[in-house]
């Protein structure tokens, strides 16, 4: 993993953004993004703020997170899929905090690293679930949106 982040990072020393014709505000867009995703893990999330965390993906969004979502390949479904397995999970946590750590970007990619701490209960088998991650998101972007995500945990 070590190894992975090292190689990203040393490819994206080019700190130059390409996401639009226009002028594109990284660091913007990487805290409105990683606001937009922390507001969906609250234990007071709703719908609206899922439907603001899509709003900054493309349609067709290819979504990678070992070993939930093994694929990262782009889907024409893709973001209803993301809204689907969002709103099943929408507050089922009790407890969430989170803190973006550093972000990075450059060829038409934003990396962003982050911590996050989750008390919850899963909807489904109603098991507590308490951990502490720190992740990796590889977001890949078109047109000022996200086209795909690749996300490493540990």
């Amino acid at each position: 993993m070590k190894f992975f982040v090292a190689l990203v990072l040393a490819l994206l020393t080019p700190l130059t953004l390409n996401a639009s014709q226009d002028t594109f505000d990284a660091e913007t867009f990487a805290l409105n993004y990683f606001d937009a995703w922390s507001a969906t893990q609250s234990p007071h999330a709703k719908t609206e703020d899922i439907e603001r965390y899509l709003a900054l993906l493309t349609d067709d969004v290819g979504h990678q997170h070992l070993p939930y979502d093994p694929d990262g390949e782009r889907d024409p479904q893709g973001k209803n899929n993301m809204r689907e397995g969002m709103t099943y999970y929408l507050g089922s946590h009790m407890e969430y905090q989170s803190s973006l750590k550093g972000q990075l970007s450059g060829f038409d990619v934003l990396v962003i690293k982050y911590e996050t701490y989750v008390k919850g209960k899963h909807p489904q088998t109603g098991e507590l679930i308490e951990k502490s991650s720190e992740t990796v998101e590889v977001l890949e972007l078109e047109n000022g949106k996200v086209s795909v995500i690749r996300k490493y945990s540990r």
